[in-house]
């Protein structure tokens, strides 16, 4: 594929697809550790109804009622929480999987009794996104990357997820110490004076911005992918929390290039006519980096011991 061919129809979709993966790879190995994968999951049903209510009170799909309804939504999913666990005296990962499913089900209920036809949002996009409509029509080659016209017309998907990831990277670069020393003994922590209550619901908010800004452009199986499998594989690789953070970003950028190469691709190379959906490619092919991880990396046997500090 030429520059002239490549640059329009695939950059910009491949950079969404790896700034997306990496922002969500980076908290989710810290959530990893703590025992606490799933939140990612959560958080990408819960966000559903949140964004189908606020589109339905503005009629815009925006970065900013995207973001406060999905805000709303996680604050009704903490107290539906609160109250199942305790009227209903059960533990709290069975009300929170009571809730999530629940609130997920009802927004894609929503969508589907809404006219969403004018705007890009169905319960198809909610769950595999638009990452191949998102492609710079403006551009005419590598040239474009230089060209402040063409560049005024990329995606805006773009330039939102290169800003959570910027925003993940800070948090996590400016945190990394506390974040380390909470994670792996947080009694020692707090006798070092850091406030883990509060530093844990930073990780959690960090890991719901990082969720909402990649749910419009990849939908939610990539989101619960990458929160999971990238950080899963990279600590059957690693001891060292360094070594992990660093394994999961590489997994994150392969997943996302290889799976966007082969949805495009690979069905061609088998003797098909159509596409596949790069969303669910790009989750399946992460799938299989953690599989062969658990076959084949060094740590595998020793995964259940803390990492090193």
């Amino acid at each position: 594929m030429s520059g002239s061919e490549f640059v329009p129809l695939s950059l910009t979709p491949l950079l969404i697809g790896v700034f997306a993966a990496v922002a969500c790879a980076l908290p989710g190995n810290f959530l990893l550790l703590r025992r606490q994968a799933l939140i990612g999951d959560a958080i990408s049903h819960v966000v559903l109804p949140g964004i189908v209510v606020a589109f339905l009170l503005t009629g815009v799909i925006a970065a900013g009622p995207m973001m406060f309804g999905a805000a709303g939504a996680a604050v009704v999913a903490v107290v539906l929480i609160e109250l199942i666990r305790r009227l209903g005296r059960i533990e709290p990962g069975a009300a929170m999987g009571v809730v999530f499913t629940t609130m997920f089900a009802g927004g894609v209920l929503l969508l589907e009794q809404t006219d969403t036809s004018s705007v890009h949002l169905d319960v198809e996009h909610a769950l595999y996104g638009n990452l191949e409509s998102l492609i710079w029509l403006d551009a005419t080659g590598w040239a474009s990357l230089v060209d402040p016209v063409a560049l005024s017309y990329l995606p805006p998907e773009l330039s939102r997820m290169a800003l959570t990831l910027l925003g993940v990277l800070v948090f996590v670069t400016l945190f990394w110490r506390p974040l380390k020393i909470s994670t792996f003994d947080e009694g020692f922590a707090r006798t070092l004076g850091i406030r883990t209550n509060m530093l844990g619901l930073a990780l959690v908010i960090t890991a719901a911005i990082a969720a909402v800004a990649a749910f419009d452009a990849v939908g939610s199986i990539i989101v619960i992918a990458m929160f999971i499998c990238p950080p899963a594989a990279a600590r059957m690789m690693s001891n060292r929390l360094e070594g992990q953070v660093g394994w999961s970003v590489v997994f994150a950028v392969v997943s996302a290039v290889l799976g966007y190469v082969l949805a495009g691709y690979g069905p061609l190379w088998l003797g098909a006519s159509d596409a596949v959906s790069a969303a669910g490619m790009i989750a399946t092919v992460s799938g299989v980096l953690l599989a062969v991880a658990a076959r084949f990396g060094p740590c595998r046997l020793r995964s259940g011991a803390p990492a090193g500090v």
